[in-house]
């Protein structure tokens, strides 16, 4: 993501299944190109924030011109086609990241967090329903949640050429 002569910054949309490894990829992604990371659900959920006052937001941060990441708030194709726009207007190429992981390791990962299967099961249930795959018109690039970071960010950077 640096050193090439593109001038429009890049916006990283991550999505996927609670627990698949979303939070753990946009740390460690910010991280390694210093862009700045948001989730957009925790903006939702702790400050109470719309639609709208999240977009004010994203207005507020595409003036930095920064490449960013961005978390949350993308489950539907709605969601993550309104964000796009967004930012295109902005001036900013977006690229949506699915992660995926097996149900399996998703609900012992869960459980671990939850620390119950009952907990888990009811926070699974609930969100994989708010979920929509992404369309192929959104070329979405696919990884693994079981990858290690570093398979990932190949992946990621392969595609992004």
């Amino acid at each position: 993501m640096e050193g090439n002569k593109r001038t429009k910054p890049r916006a990283i949309l991550v999505f996927g299944a609670p627990c698949s490894g979303k939070t753990t990829f946009c740390e460690k992604f910010s991280r390694r190109f210093k862009a700045p990371y948001y989730d957009l659900q925790k903006l939702r959920e702790e400050a109470d924030f719309t639609e709208k006052q999240i977009h004010v937001v994203l207005e507020a941060i595409s003036k930095t011109g920064q490449n960013i990441v961005i978390e949350g708030g993308l489950n539907t194709e709605a969601e993550r086609d309104g964000v796009r726009k967004l930012l295109k207007l902005c001036g900013y190429n977006p690229t949506l990241v699915w992660i995926q992981t097996d149900i399996n390791t998703i609900k012992a990962r869960l459980k671990m967090k939850t620390k119950s299967i009952a907990k888990a099961k009811e926070e699974y249930d609930s969100k994989i329903r708010l979920m929509e795959a992404p369309a192929e018109i959104e070329k979405p690039i696919i990884l693994s949640g079981k990858h290690t970071f570093d398979t990932q960010l190949a992946h990621v950077l392969s595609q992004l050429q």
